[in-house]
């Protein structure tokens, strides 16, 4: 499987929320036509629509104008264009309002083969005060990979990773935004980290640049993959980093295989914390030394 993660830049000029997206659209029609199976875009690709709808934010919340403009306005626009067999994209992640209860969760639209599925971040940032924490995640199959999506600051949570032990994840894709280096060093590490205790390949694509709006204002970051630390990825690259970017669409294109995770977990006898699966959760207790 051919995986593109692109960077994204939500300043650029658009004369309309149409115009947006239309080139939300040639950059993913362009990476699957160069031969990409899955294309990988930033969390808040979609709030670079903020300076684009003012006159509508006056009366309403900015993320519920969002909201609506995306998922009933674009979104249909969006999926007429990208309707390919054997192709999948994770849009970043936009304003999703939920219509009985008015919570707005922070949600990765992903397109897989023409169906819309999506994913919710689950534990939010101090500034994320708009949006209310996702309750499930969801695990979903392309190109024979099992595949999660966790975006940004769930990636920093053991708690996940515990979720994910023994299910024999393949893939785990990252939507990052984050504005200093040392936000774009906690996703990075830990995405890492996770390659190495749950057994598979982990991507991160970030924002970048400046835009009109208070959630996204400066960004930086870069494209990372990881993979396993174990023998039968020894001879491939098993951590690919790109420079930090403050701007602009950046691109990088990896080649996944299942074989050697395949082999990997036939390989009992090597030292894999991912073998050790759910059933060695909890199984040890912390005590209090008393002074």
């Amino acid at each position: 499987m051919i995986v593109d993660l692109l960077t994204f830049d939500p300043g650029f000029h658009a004369a309309s929320p149409t115009a947006y997206a239309d080139e939300v659209i040639r950059l993913i029609s362009d990476s699957w036509e160069s031969g990409a199976d899955l294309t990988v875009l930033p969390e808040f690709t979609w709030m670079g629509l903020e300076p684009l709808i003012k006159d509508e934010t006056k009366q309403r919340d900015v993320h519920a104008v969002i909201s609506d403009l995306f998922w009933q306005t674009l979104l249909p626009r969006i999926s007429s264009r990208l309707v390919t067999e054997e192709k999948a994209v994770v849009m970043g992640t936009v304003p999703f309002e939920e219509a009985a209860s008015g919570l707005i969760h922070n949600r990765a639209p992903i397109l897989v083969n023409g169906k819309l599925l999506h994913q919710d971040k689950l534990h939010l940032t101090p500034w994320e005060r708009a949006f209310s924490p996702g309750k499930t995640l969801h695990l979903w199959h392309f190109h024979g990979f099992k595949i999660a999506v966790i975006i940004c600051l769930d990636i920093e949570i053991p708690e996940i990773s515990s979720c994910l032990r023994g299910q024999e994840v393949d893939l785990i894709i990252c939507p990052s935004a984050t504005e200093t280096i040392l936000g774009v060093e906690r996703v990075d590490r830990c995405a890492s980290a996770r390659a190495v205790e749950l057994g598979c390949h982990v991507v991160v694509t970030h924002l970048t640049g400046k835009a009109h709006s208070e959630l996204i204002d400066e960004n930086i970051g870069r494209l990372a993959h990881y993979a396993p630390s174990q023998a039968s990825f020894r001879k491939a690259p098993r951590w690919t980093e790109t420079d930090v970017f403050d701007h602009g669409v950046h691109q990088l294109r990896i080649e996944l295989d299942t074989k050697p995770l395949e082999i990997m977990r036939r390989m009992t006898v090597e030292t894999n914390p991912s073998h050790l699966g759910k059933e060695s959760a909890g199984q040890f207790s912390i005590f209090q030394i008393e002074s």
